[in-house]
């Protein structure tokens, strides 16, 4: 593994590169996209690493305005920008010298999942695509807030523009928690993926620094403005693996997709007894085979 930069437009990106251990030869590349509000050392990472032990080149890389990567404001969540990230991903491995521009697909895991789906629709460089408990961060964000969410909705972007208009006029910038810090904030409420999110990003399991579990409370119009699957029937014809665990709780994302999908390159591919989370890191090894398999068929 070797440390990387890249630009979108104006960003610098920072990225872990992995390269197989033999050289000397072209090689399919996987562009591996983290969950909302993670880094390149998480789950992105460990799936990067381990594919490239399989004969990938692999890039895992700080989202804009997140981790390591540059962008103002900090820890804003814009749909739009992580697709443009990945493009730009494209472009930088495309430059690489042992990476085949012909062959390269990407991995994305949670959030990481919708946007890689949105960008494979539209970057035609991308060969094939899977995905990792999938999910659309706009459906996501919308399911907390009950079966009719728009009067809440309205409210929370009537508070988000008053909270902006406070900030032009010298307020502090406000952030909001990505997961729980703590236990002490599960209520009947919280999720199963969002508790599991907790033990994941905020205890030594994977707790990172550079993860500070912090949304930019004005990312919210800008994530319910988009919607990742909206154009699948029309523009995913790219091979297509969706890898879900069976006792997720977000699995109704990866069937709804599968659903979608016209073409018959794709496969769900379920994980026993996996939940979403678990497929971050302790279920990597039963996903892992299939991921890797389903690359060296399509790339």
């Amino acid at each position: 593994m070797k440390k990387v930069q890249f630009n979108h437009r104006d960003i610098h990106l920072a990225g872990h590169l992995y390269t197989p251990a033999t050289q000397g030869q072209k090689y399919p590349a996987i562009i591996v996209v983290h969950p909302g509000g993670g880094v390149k050392e998480q789950t992105s990472g460990l799936y990067a690493k381990l594919l490239a032990e399989q004969g990938f080149v692999t890039l895992a890389y700080d989202a804009s305005h997140q981790g390591e990567s540059g962008g103002l404001p900090r820890y804003l969540e814009d749909p739009a920008l992580r697709m443009e990230d990945i493009s730009a991903a494209v472009d930088f491995l495309v430059k690489q010298e042992n990476v085949d521009a012909n062959r390269i697909g990407v991995l994305g895991i949670c959030a990481g999942g919708g946007y890689a789906i949105n960008a494979t629709l539209f970057d035609r460089r991308i060969k094939a695509l899977a995905t990792v408990s999938a999910v659309d961060i706009n459906g996501l964000f919308r399911a907390n807030f009950g079966e009719n969410p728009v009067p809440a909705l309205l409210e929370l972007m009537n508070n988000v523009g008053g909270q902006r208009t406070s900030e032009e006029q010298g307020a502090e910038t406000l952030y909001i928690n990505y997961v729980p810090n703590s236990v002490e904030e599960f209520t009947p409420q919280t999720p199963e993926y969002a508790k599991e999110a907790y033990d994941y990003y905020r205890t030594p399991r994977a707790q990172c620094e550079a993860a500070a579990n912090k949304l930019l409370f004005r990312s919210i119009p800008k994530i319910f403005a988009f919607d990742a699957f909206s154009q699948v029937p029309d523009f995913l014809t790219q091979p297509t693996l969706l890898v879900v665990g069976k006792n997720a709780d977000t699995a109704y994302f990866s069937e709804n997709l599968f659903q979608q999908i016209q073409h018959q390159n794709k496969e769900l591919y379920w994980v026993e007894n996996a939940t979403h989370v678990s497929l971050y890191d302790y279920d990597v090894p039963q996903a892992l085979p299939k991921i890797a398999a389903f690359f060296s068929q399509n790339l």
